[in-house]
């Protein structure tokens, strides 16, 4: 093989990786508001704040449009998205609709798959209680989301798992920016812990109708938040 071709290669086997790495920390910088809402930049701004150069981000912010986290803008650069409390609305739908039939799926596991499942499950319920205690709310969150991201994951349906990647993606800053707000956190615990009993018990109908309660229940929480504090945009 020539140094050339050698070369090529090597080329093409980095791109994707680079690729990857500029798509994981643009979009790390938008859940965390790192690059807040409506924030507007070059893709050559951009790739100065992460350190990548402009080719990666370039490629990155196409993936990042196509799941709604950025709007490019030719000539002008790339947009972060804003959520409206419509946009959370529509995102709470598909949520309740496709965690409800995760844990339905889970439920339907054989026993020692689902107890396994359910004691993930319990672990990071667990951390919730003991964060929300210390008054760690981050940590809250983070322990939180973790517990949706396995019973989604853990469902054994991947079509599942990449839409509600896409959606959480969309809405987790309005979670985090929110959390101080709520005050059924403790419920939150509860709930998660009436799911995992009904998939420990095999009840499929059961685990369906607490995740949809949960869910439904978080929604109907956050949206007037939104509203009592003026909240338009997220």
């Amino acid at each position: 093989m020539s140094r050339t071709v050698k070369a090529m290669a090597v080329v093409a086997e980095r791109r994707p990786s680079l690729v990857d790495d500029a798509y994981a920390a643009m979009k790390e910088a938008i859940r965390e508001s790192t690059f807040v809402p409506g924030y507007q930049a070059s893709e050559q701004e951009i790739a100065l704040r992460l350190g990548m150069s402009r080719t990666p981000v370039h490629e990155a912010s196409i993936r990042l449009q196509e799941e709604g986290l950025v709007r490019i803008v030719p000539k002008r650069g790339i947009v972060i998205c804003a959520l409206a409390p419509d946009d959370l609305r529509e995102i709470y739908d598909v949520v309740i609709a496709i965690e409800a039939s995760a844990a339905e799926l889970v439920a339907k596991l054989p026993e020692a798959e689902r107890s396994g499942v359910a004691d993930e499950l319990a672990a990071a319920t667990a951390r919730m209680a003991e964060a929300h205690a210390a008054g760690r709310l981050p940590d809250w969150g983070k322990a939180d989301e973790a517990f949706h991201r396995l019973l989604v994951e853990r469902c054994g349906n991947r079509r599942i798992s990449r839409i509600i990647q896409t959606v959480n993606d969309q809405s987790h800053r309005a979670r985090m920016l929110t959390l101080k707000l709520r005050k059924q956190l403790p419920a939150s615990i509860a709930d998660h812990q009436a799911i995992i009993e009904a998939i420990r018990r095999g009840d499929a109908a059961g685990a369906h109708a607490a995740a949809r309660q949960h869910r439904s229940r978080a929604r109907d929480e956050l949206l007037p938040l939104l509203e009592d504090f003026g909240l338009k945009h997220l």
